[in-house]
């Protein structure tokens, strides 16, 4: 499949995808059983993701979404944006950040250290996909959906240059 100047191949199907969400789910409800959990997906990138695994949830769920970017295209920009920070009142909740893929981990880095200036009582961080190969971040991601290699991946609410999120599965550039 083309998107734009791209060509991309099947990764990841549907199927994988739901088994992987219902895994998730299954871990944070027994984790946060009793408890209300704040979830904040990080937008954009994790909009479908977050969407499944708050439906699977059958603890209490508030719903807090945050935007923070650091990609253009492909590529990294280097630099961190806040285009939608977290609420004032996050203190004294227990937070999951919720995010489509860390690689690097010097955006989440960044996100996680404003969160924590906001006094929640727990932070945790699930994410879809981790790439250990590119990760540089000096932080834990709990929740850990798929370990992947440094491949630049679309579909199932990530993107190329904007394009792709809806693909109901993930697909890989094939270079």
């Amino acid at each position: 499949m083309k998107i734009k100047d791209k060509e991309f191949v099947p990764f990841i199907g549907e199927a994988e995808l739901a088994a992987t969400v219902d895994r998730l789910a299954a871990e944070l409800n027994r984790d946060y059983q009793g408890r209300t959990l704040t979830v904040c997906p990080v937008l954009t990138g994790a909009f479908m993701f977050a969407t499944d695994l708050v439906r699977r949830l059958t603890v209490d769920v508030e719903m807090r979404f945050v935007k923070y970017a650091s990609y253009d295209g492909m590529s990294s920009t280097g630099s961190v944006s806040c285009q939608l920070p977290f609420p004032d009142s996050l203190a004294g909740k227990d937070v999951l950040v919720v995010e489509d893929v860390v690689d690097s981990g010097l955006s989440m880095q960044h996100l996680l250290a404003e969160l924590r200036k906001l006094g929640p009582r727990s932070v945790r961080l699930c994410a879809l996909f981790f790439k250990p190969g590119a990760f540089r971040g000096d932080y834990r991601v709990d929740y850990v959906g798929r370990e992947i290699g440094n491949e630049f991946i679309v579909g199932y609410g990530m993107d190329y240059d904007e394009c792709g999120r809806c693909l109901p599965a993930v697909w890989v550039v094939d270079e």
